[in-house]
C-alpha cells in the first residue's frame, strides 16, 4: 500500500489474543494493529478513522495502564444507532482492534473466545465511545473532538469543483494533500493536546 509517510509514524497498539495464541496465528498471541492497517479496513483516511483510533489507544491505556490489552476481553459501546453518521466507522475500528462484535461473530470454542455480545449501539452515552473490560468491570468513557485542528481554507473551494464534476487533476491532487495534512496534525502534531481525545474512568 503506497501510502503518505507519516502513516508509519503514528504509534501502533498491541494486543493479546488468546484465540489467536490457542491457534497459533500469532507467537504468544500477540498482535499489532497499525493505523495502515484500520485505513485498510475503512478504505480512506480521515479524521474520523483518526480519532478512531486514537480513542481506541488511548481507551485501552487508560484500562490496562502498563499491561498489554486482551482482545476479546473487552466491551465496546458506541454512541448512536448502527447507519447514523459515522457510528459505524467508529465501531468497526473498534470491532478490529479489540475483536468485540455483534451477533454476527466468533461463536467460541467449547464455552471460550466467544466474541458475540461485546459491542453495543447505545444512544444514551454521554461520550463518543465507552469501553469495559470483562474481567474486572473496570469502564472507561471516550471522547474525540477534532475541532480545533483547523482544515486549510482552500479545501472548501476545491470540494465545491470536485463535486461538481469540474476539478482538473491539480485540484485533486491538491484536495488529497491538504485532507490528508489534517489527518496527520491529529494523529502527530496535536496527538497529545488534552482537547483531542479525553478519557475518564467510570467504574
Amino acid at each position: 500500500m503506497n501510502a503518505p509517510d507519516f502513516f508509519d509514524d503514528v504509534t501502533s497498539i498491541v494486543m493479546h489474543d488468546p484465540l489467536a495464541e490457542v491457534l497459533g496465528a500469532a507467537k504468544n498471541g500477540m498482535i499489532e494493529y497499525t493505523y495502515k492497517d484500520v485505513v485498510k479496513l475503512a478504505g480512506h483516511a480521515c479524521p474520523t478513522v483518526a480519532g478512531a483510533f486514537l480513542m481506541m489507544e488511548k481507551g485501552l491505556h487508560s484500562l490496562y495502564e502498563n499491561d498489554t490489552p486482551v482482545r476479546g476481553e473487552i466491551k465496546v459501546f458506541v454512541k448512536g444507532n448502527l447507519g447514523e453518521g459515522v457510528v459505524g466507522v467508529i465501531a468497526n475500528v473498534a470491532s478490529m482492534i479489540t475483536g468485540a462484535t455483534t451477533i454476527g461473530g466468533f461463536h467460541g470454542l467449547a464455552g471460550n473466545f466467544d466474541r458475540r455480545e461485546l459491542l453495543f449501539y447505545t444512544p444514551d452515552i454521554k461520550t463518543d465511545l465507552e469501553l469495559e473490560r470483562t474481567d474486572t468491570g473496570m469502564r472507561v468513557a471516550v471522547s474525540y473532538d477534532p475541532s480545533f485542528v483547523s482544515a486549510d481554507e482552500r479545501m472548501g473551494e476545491i470540494l465545491l469543483r470536485i463535486a461538481s464534476g469540474s476539478a482538473d487533476s491539480e485540484d485533486k491532487k491538491l484536495f488529497g494533500i491538504l485532507w490528508q495534512d489534517r489527518v496527520r496534525r491529529i494523529l502527530i502534531e496535536f496527538k497529545h493536546d488534552p482537547r483531542l481525545v479525553k478519557c475518564e474512568v467510570l467504574v
